[in-house]
């Protein structure tokens, strides 16, 4: 490995334009997943800098609601050039702190550069409307406004990603946000955050906070300057700050886990769903909410699946993120292993064939195996807890019928995959599975021009696409008499 030409430095909490440490004077270690070494620190919050942070966010949004749409598109469009010219050195830092390869790094960054790049856009296009009156001396107008102050809550697994669609869609339509980032990867948001304060955003209009999650969350959520949340993470935590904001009256954004299932039917181009459905499930170590996990493969397609995904498993490159020729990087944490030994081992008790993996790999650093399990009974916990991890199911299926019945039976409804030929089969598919989003015979999510989001206990609203900004707009009627 070459010689750092970075250095990973303490995160601190961002409140009203100042990089501070807590007022409590407490910092929060940071591991490296590669080496299981402390890197740094990240401060920790206590009620007193909330409080600051609210103060803050309150008199930010009274700035930066006045911004006009086309200044603060100019200003996000400045902070998205900002990142793509820092991108190696947030790349590294997301590596150390995370440890998905360099390359994944690298693109997880650009990709949030064109996401800011969209919402900046869509900062032009909230449009309202005149409704047409019933009496020729009246007249009728529908405005959209900024809901006010956010508070969004992220996830460890895309560091950048999972803020900056939070971040730039409350930007975009003049709302001020505090961002609760993951203590476990605090380094790659603060910079994503640093780009947006370098670029002009007026300070207080967006403030970075550390600590302890459920306390924070406790916090933000019923206070009254705070008018909308937003979370990505699991659907336990999920269900209960959607309860928590319900309580209060706040509009929530939730996206939460899935289950995905991936269709892949006999008249399938085999070898591009093994090499698609294979790379998307390695991605990230496989700790991606929509990755592809339970693989329902028709009867005679069934076989050569399981080779090719066996195949593309063993020859994985796992390895140091920070190394060039790493495929897949080690778990994000260590409570991973245990967690996936554990699923793992209730399959093969229940019947299902260990076909690759399985195992972590040495004694330093979160490493796992890539792992295939065939045949695997419905009752095992795998086929119903969500593994994040590189861990595919590849289940044998006679009819489309049979799939779309199996893809259904779980409460999630985040993301879908299917290959087929079939242009009866793809219909049925679009309008059957029940999922928020569905890619057929390619990988297509995630694009910031399109909704991302899902259904059932997957959570409610979208971050993506001409929909996401709806969540941060309230609209407003105003009716006039001439006399």
């Amino acid at each position: 490995m070459a010689e750092a030409a970075y250095t990973y430095t303490d995160t601190k909490l961002l409140i009203d334009g100042e990089w501070r440490d807590g007022r409590g004077g407490r910092t929060i270690p940071v591991m490296d997943p590669a080496t299981g070494d402390e890197i740094g620190t990240v401060a920790h919050a206590v009620r007193e800098d909330l409080d600051a942070a609210l103060a803050a966010a309150e008199r930010g949004f009274a700035t930066w609601s006045k911004v006009s749409a086309f200044e603060r598109a100019k200003i996000m469009r400045r902070a998205a050039d900002l990142l793509r010219a820092r991108k190696d050195q947030i790349a590294w830092l997301m590596t150390r702190e995370q440890g998905k390869p360099l390359a994944e790094a690298g693109v997880e960054i650009m990709a949030a550069a064109d996401i800011i790049d969209w919402f900046a856009e869509e900062a032009r296009r909230s449009y309202g409307q005149i409704v047409p009156a019933r009496a020729a001396n009246v007249r009728q107008v529908v405005t959209k406004e900024p809901v006010g102050p956010v508070a969004a809550f992220t996830p460890w697994n895309f560091p950048i990603n999972q803020v900056v669609r939070k971040l730039s869609a409350a930007l975009a339509t003049g709302c001020s946000i505090i961002v609760k980032a993951p203590e476990e990867t605090p380094a790659s948001p603060a910079e994503l955050i640093r780009a947006f304060q370098d670029a002009g955003v007026p300070a207080g209009v967006i403030g970075l906070v550390f600590g302890v999650p459920a306390e924070i969350s406790e916090y933000l959520i019923p206070h009254p300057v705070i008018r909308k949340i937003s979370f990505t993470g699991s659907t336990p935590i999920g269900k209960q700050l959607a309860a928590l904001a319900g309580l209060h009256m706040k509009r929530a954004t939730m996206e939460l886990g899935g289950h995905a299932p991936a269709i892949v039917l006999d008249d399938a181009d085999l070898a591009k769903a093994v090499k698609s459905l294979a790379g998307s499930k390695l991605r990230n170590a496989g700790q991606v909410c929509i990755s592809p996990t339970r693989f329902l493969v028709q009867r005679n397609a069934f076989d050569g699946f399981v080779d090719g995904f066996v195949d593309t498993f063993r020859a994985t490159r796992v390895g140091n993120g920070l190394e060039a020729d790493t495929q897949m990087g080690p778990l994000a944490n260590e409570r991973r292993i245990p967690a996936l030994e554990a699923l793992i081992q209730d399959a093969v008790d229940r019947g299902a064939e260990l076909r690759t993996g399985g195992r972590r790999i040495g004694n330093t650093g979160n490493f796992f195996e890539p792992t295939v399990l065939a045949n695997v009974p419905t009752d095992a916990r795998v086929m119903n807890e969500e593994p994040f991890g590189p861990l595919a199911i590849i289940n044998r299926i006679d009819t489309l019928d049979e799939a779309i019945a199996e893809a259904n039976r779980l409460p999630f409804g985040l993301a879908a995959y299917a290959f087929t030929s079939s242009l009866e089969a793809e219909h049925r598919l679009s309008t059957e599975i029940e999922a928020g989003m569905t890619t057929i015979n390619h990988i297509g999510l995630s694009l910031p021009e399109v909704p991302f989001g899902g259904i059932k206990d997957s959570g409610y609203g979208v971050e993506g696409g001409s929909e996401a900004t709806e969540a941060y707009l309230i609209t407003k009627f105003v009716t006039v008499s001439a006399s």
